[in-house]
């Protein structure tokens, strides 16, 4: 290694550009296209760094990340490596780190506090081993329950998504970017992944810029102002473009209008893909040179841009001032953390004192409790019920494929979910606790639980086109429905049969989530509708938990049951926090962030699309979903009333303050998430009847009757207009506030907004 000591760019003394300006200088063009490069690490180390010269890695196993920084100090100007992970909600592949629910799951909190701490916990974790850098929160909004990665989501609405993504990014990156325990954000996929074709993931996504800038860019515009220090763009293309060379969205937008100065990755093998797959480019040399002029600093995932931009130059299709535009954000993010002074190497005090603490399981058992919500409940919970009418149950059978597996109550992006070959037996079962588990440990001593598998949801067989994609990478095997095990089945029938009450955990299974792997039906797969059916049949009560990715179509022995509960994926602490719930020692207060639909023919469902359709229903089925966004029950009952609005005229300058007096008319206290929409009554241009502007949450105690507030600013009234300008139009406006999105739960007060 040359001696670097004293040059220019070791300062720390000197401004940020200064010593960016410098090392440019010093970099041949060799090391500049190596450091737009981030690869995968569970490759050949040695020509990661020694012959490709690679800026980033990801996926690093423990023992390879020790290893990379060793080689990496030893290169000419020792640039130190930025490690990137996807540590999607938690810190998703190291041992010991704590897990949370999905990030749809943490949606249904809707608490931005809550959510601000998980991530503040995971960069603490991820801090420790030598991360520096999260592939999250994700922004995408949720638009068809088929696709994959609707977990990943906060859900479908823009409003939500951006408070939750703000907080998110918040925790990640903390009090700034020198504090050894944040961790760069991503704001990711820019923009309009989730507008797939037929639920297919990373299909064509067929958006107008009016449509981009009405919902998809919001949240994104958000976090970019409050200093998301980086974006990754989507697989997709929109009108035919691939959004990697998109010149609109990445140049006259995000930095131009925006003024966005962060760095801009590629997701998976984009450039790549925009040879073999889109074949949009006929070889890597002019897809690395579109890549870079398009405004694209760092290259995952694709190993022959390195060659392909070395072609670009010497054939004229690059300049260097091209490649140094794209460097310097690179190393400009690596000056701001601090990498140069310290590379934040793996700390083994750290790691043992801060990964998993009490304090932090106690942030996630809070997280999972908020994240429950009640669908369904004819009165059946809570089951232990103190009151002397109560029936004194005994007995609990918990059945289904989905109620004692410890792996797969983490979700996708966990241990052995697929991504990461160094955890093949997942994370350590002894820090997490299934809905078995939980309720075994929570019930009165005299109480039994008896647990039963009950059915099988998949199977799995290669792809017939292969096992590998034409870029190397594994293809996910075929999802085949598992026939219905009438062993499983008859076993679960009999535990049942004896039990007081029964817990049906159903769901799905990691083989039907994640990229590559959206689904072509909602319903329950495999034996679960036959074990449901069977467990109707026995005439006992049955609380039906849905413990999956994402939204199901249940079928009516689910719906029917006496109680429902979407759990999604509830993370290492689910277990218990189920168990609290239905046997009472917690309230559920969790709202759904998304719309569950009654049959995959109705998608799309989420609540805010554009009125004016022709008829409010199928010839054969209604359009209204199974239960909608917003919605969920508590164990006691509140009444709006007195809906009251500050101002009843006013300008963009203003703020509205709604009014609402909440009455708690049962026997348990509970936290009430209030929610306020606006609608624009007559609109220049087709729009939707009512948006998400605001909500807060107030606990409410039995009798009591509280009065909460809303602000509105003016300026959140918002149209796309057709000339593609986001305006406040002058007019009439409704205010609708209630606990959901369902227009019989929304009490409505009028305003006008002047011109």
């Amino acid at each position: 290694m040359t001696d670097v000591t004293g040059l220019p760019y070791r300062d720390a003394s000197l401004p940020i550009a200064e010593r960016v300006s410098d090392l440019i200088s010093r970099m041949t063009r060799e090391e500049k296209v190596g450091q737009m490069l981030q690869l995968d690490a569970r490759g050949d180390l040695k020509n990661l760094i020694n012959e490709r010269h690679v800026g980033s890695i990801l996926h690093t196993s423990p023992e390879n990340l020790i290893e990379a920084h060793a080689l990496n100090e030893r290169t000419r100007l020792a640039i130190p490596l930025i490690v990137g992970e996807d540590c999607i909600h938690g810190h998703s592949f190291f041992p010991g780190t704590t897990i949370f629910p999905t990030q749809l799951g943490m949606a249904a909190s809707w608490n931005y506090e809550l959510i601000e701490k998980a991530a503040r916990v995971t960069a603490i974790e991820a801090a420790a081993t030598g991360i520096h850098w999260t592939f999250s929160p994700v922004l995408c909004i949720a638009r068809d329950l088929r696709w994959g990665r609707v977990n990943e989501t906060f859900g479908e609405d823009p409003h939500l998504i951006g408070e939750l993504a703000s907080a998110m990014v918040k925790g990640y990156q903390g009090e700034g970017l020198k504090d050894e325990t944040a961790i760069l954000a991503t704001a990711k996929h820019f923009a309009a992944y989730s507008e797939t074709q037929g639920g297919r993931d990373a299909s064509e996504a067929d958006v107008s810029q009016r449509k981009m800038r009405s919902w998809f860019l919001p949240p994104f515009e958000r976090v970019a102002k409050e200093g998301c220090r980086t974006f990754m763009l989507g697989y997709q293309t929109t009108d035919g473009v691939p959004i990697t060379i998109n010149d609109w969205l990445l140049s006259d937008v995000l930095r131009g209008e925006w003024g966005y100065t962060g760095m801009l990755i590629t997701d998976w093998d984009n450039v790549g893909r925009m040879v073999w797959e889109q074949k949009v480019m006929p070889d890597y040399t002019h897809a690395a040179a579109a890549a870079v002029k398009a405004g694209n600093d760092m290259v995952m995932t694709t190993p022959l841009f390195y060659e392909g931009a070395l072609d670009a130059l010497d054939k004229g299709m690059l300049s260097d001032a091209d490649l140094d535009a794209a460097v310097a954000r690179i190393l400009t993010v690596k000056f701001e953390l601090g990498l140069f002074e310290n590379p934040r190497r793996p700390d083994p005090a750290r790691i043992e004192s801060d990964l998993g603490t009490q304090e932090h399981t106690a942030i996630n058992l809070e997280i999972a409790r908020r994240s429950l919500v009640l669908l369904e409940n004819d009165g059946v919970l809570p089951l232990a019920d103190s009151s002397p009418s109560a029936p004194q149950a005994k007995k609990i059978a918990v059945v289904g494929p989905n109620a004692h597996d410890h792996q797969y109550q983490l979700g996708d992006w966990a241990g052995n979910s697929g991504q990461a070959g160094w955890m093949p037996d997942g994370h350590d079962t002894q820090q997490i606790t299934t809905v078995f588990e939980g309720l075994r440990d929570a019930v009165p001593a005299d109480w039994s639980v008896e647990y039963a598998r009950g059915a099988n949801v998949v199977d799995l067989t290669d792809d017939p086109a292969g096992q590998f994609f034409p870029d190397g990478q594994p293809r996910p095997q075929v999802a085949v429905p598992a026939p219905v095990d009438q062993e499983l089945l008859d076993e679960a029938v009999a535990v049942a049969s004896e039990a007081d009450y029964v817990v049906a955990v159903v769901g799905d299974a990691i083989p039907l989530v994640g990229e590559g792997r959206s689904t072509a039906t909602l319903n329950l797969l495999g034996g679960q509708e036959a074990l449901l059916d069977a467990l109707a049949a026995t005439g006992k009560p049955v609380i039906v938990v849905l413990l999956a990715s994402k939204p199901q179509v249940m079928p009516g022995s689910a719906t029917g049951a006496n109680a429902v509960i979407w759990a999604a994926n509830p993370g290492m602490r689910g277990g218990q926090a189920l168990a609290e719930l239905i046997l009472g020692s917690i309230e559920p207060t969790g709202r759904l962030p998304i719309s569950f639909a009654r049959h995959v023919g109705q998608q799309p469902t989420f609540y805010n699309q554009i009125r004016g359709q022709h008829g409010d229903r199928y010839a054969d089925l209604t359009q209204d979903p199974q239960w909608a966004f917003g919605y969920g029950l508590s164990y006691t009952s509140v009444e709006y009333s007195n809906l009251s609005l500050s101002h009843t005229e006013a300008g963009v300058e203003d703020t509205i303050v709604a009014s609402v007096t909440l009455t708690n008319t049962g026997s348990r206290p509970t936290i009430e998430t209030v929610q306020a929409y606006v609608s624009d009554v007559v609109t220049s241009v087709s729009w939707t009847d009512k948006e998400l502007k605001g909500f807060t949450q107030v606990a409410v105690a039995p009798g009591e009757s509280v009065i909460a507030q809303i602000s509105i600013p003016v300026s959140y009234c918002t149209i796309v207009d057709a000339r593609g300008r986001r305006i406040v139009e002058p007019g009439q406006f409704e205010l609708l506030v209630g606990p959901s999105s369902r227009d019989r739960d929304l009490l409505r007060a009028g305003f006008v907004v002047q011109g």
